[in-house]
Order: C-alpha cells, then sequence, then structure tokens
C-alpha cells in the first residue's frame, strides 16, 4: 500500500472481530436501520445498486461518512505521514458496512485521496436473525 493511500474494509460483527491494526473502526451495529430486514434485499449486498441506495440515503448515514473521511484527513495530515487503515462493521458485513465503505472510498477518491475498499465478509451465507435483533430496522 502506498504511504499516503487509505485501506477500508467492511466486515460483520458476527464473523469476528474487526481486522486488526485499525486506526479507526466504525460500528454502524445500533445506530442505522438494518436492509437485512428487507426481505426484497435480505440475499443481496450492497454492491448491488438497490442495496447500496437503501443504505446511503438512510438518515445519518452522509454525515457519517463525511464524518469519518473528515477522521481520515486528520490522520493523513499529522506530522509522521503514513497509511490510513479503516474498517467500518454492521452485523453480517453484507449490507451497511460494505455500503458505507465503497460510500467512504468513493468520496475520498472525490477529494483526490487514494483508497482502496475491500469487503471481508461480503461473500459469506446471509446470517439469519430474529427480527427482535433489528436495530433500527424499517
Amino acid at each position: 500500500m502506498p504511504a499516503a493511500e487509505v485501506a477500508i474494509t467492511s466486515f460483520g460483527f458476527l464473523h469476528g472481530p474487526p481486522p486488526p491494526g485499525q486506526h479507526l473502526v466504525v460500528d454502524v451495529r445500533a445506530h442505522f436501520r438494518d436492509p437485512h430486514f428487507n426481505t426484497a434485499l435480505r440475499d443481496l449486498d450492497a454492491t448491488d445498486p438497490r442495496v447500496y441506495q437503501a443504505v446511503t440515503t438512510t438518515r445519518g448515514i452522509t454525515d457519517l461518512v463525511m464524518a469519518t473521511a473528515l477522521a481520515v484527513a486528520a490522520f493523513r495530515s499529522g506530522p509522521v505521514p503514513g497509511p490510513v487503515a479503516v474498517a467500518v462493521g454492521c452485523a453480517g458485513g453484507r449490507h451497511r458496512a460494505a455500503g458505507i465503505a465503497i460510500a467512504l472510498g468513493r468520496l475520498l477518491d472525490d477529494w483526490g485521496i487514494p483508497a482502496r475498499v475491500a469487503h471481508r465478509d461480503i461473500a459469506r451465507p446471509v446470517v439469519e436473525r430474529a427480527a427482535a435483533d433489528a436495530r433500527g430496522a424499517s
């Protein structure tokens, strides 16, 4: 990874802890609705435009992506240059975390900051959960 690059990794907490060595971990499980509970979106992931739109049009997500991008810029502006690693986690890693990671990567690219997005758990099978786990589901 070049010295100035930002590595963004989406992941699911139900599949394990965040990847090691992160400068910033964003946990979206408790505050944002989960597309998993929309049966039309459950088996898709954030690379599908319908899921990406559902995630990125959720109230608060645009502000979260902007705040995270500003935090990345702050890390990069410090006196010790180097790569920055960001992990974004949700429950399963297929919907919210992946969509936010994609949006963050696009915003950083728009700002001229090289970013690489990887999805640790996006290809894993959908984790079945009870509706009671649907924090913020709508």
